[in-house]
């Protein structure tokens, strides 16, 4: 299990001019409008965590948890080695990721980062967890960059790094061409979309990569990004989201 080292001077700092701010302009709950969290207490707990009966490979459901489905025994070559997703698109995760997302509340990434921690630390993460040499986002194109004005999935990465302290990388992988919304898309229309979509850095090479997304649907985009990585020469790579549809 992770250890938290001592906060430094400017983390310390930091905490103690937000806890400031939060005096004087309280925070309130993102969805249900109560004082004092952004996401309430009451709200955390009403996320419905990801089903553990899943293919360890691609992350989807199964009648009982296995190693590789039958889809992934198809595919012996699968570049990712392990997926899971820390909560169900449900309400409320669904209304965060929504906000985080569309609505220009980048300050909700930090508390949302406590989901997929805590999805960390599950036992099917048991003999991986301590190996990642760093969390890669996935990427997003530059003219949706600018007109977001932040990568959700870098949000969410940063969270998770600092609680763990896995060594944040944003530039290992890059998004080489503008793809169309996967929303909407089916299953083939999503890999056919992100095909080649994705280029990384040789600095991969060797490496054990942890990537992070919000939503996981078919897997595309992070079987994309995976084999961006594993072609640069990536030794593992695995995938956690904050969230999967429910089945």
């Amino acid at each position: 299990m992770y250890t938290r080292p001592f906060a430094s001077s400017g983390e310390r700092l930091h905490g103690w001019l937000a806890a400031g701010l939060d005096l004087i302009f309280p925070p309130t709950c993102a969805t249900c409008g109560h004082v004092g969290h952004l996401i309430c207490p009451i709200c955390a707990q009403q996320a419905e965590p990801a089903p553990q009966a899943v293919c360890r490979r691609c992350g989807r459901v199964q009648a009982a948890p296995v190693e590789q489905c039958a889809q992934c025994a198809a595919q012996p070559e699968h570049p990712l080695a392990h997926v899971h997703a820390a909560a169900l698109h449900t309400t409320p995760v669904r209304e965060f990721i929504h906000l985080l997302k569309y609505e220009q509340r980048p300050d909700l990434a930090p508390a949302l980062g406590r989901y997929l921690t805590a999805a960390l630390l599950r036992p099917e993460w048991d003999g991986l967890r301590d190996g990642f040499d760093a969390v890669a986002p996935v990427p997003l194109h530059a003219e949706r960059l600018a007109e977001r004005g932040y990568n959700q999935a870098e949000l969410l990465a940063r969270a998770l790094s600092r609680r763990t302290r896995i060594p944040l990388r944003t530039d290992l992988i890059h998004r080489a061409r503008h793809t169309r919304s996967q929303v909407g898309l089916k299953a083939q229309e999503r890999a056919d979309n992100v095909e080649d979509a994705f280029l990384a850095s040789p600095a991969c090479a060797g490496l054990t990569l942890l990537l992070i997304d919000d939503v996981y649907t078919t897997g595309a985009t992070l079987t994309a990004c995976a084999a961006a990585a594993r072609h640069a020469g990536a030794a593992l790579v695995c995938g956690l989201t904050l969230a999967m549809p429910v089945h």
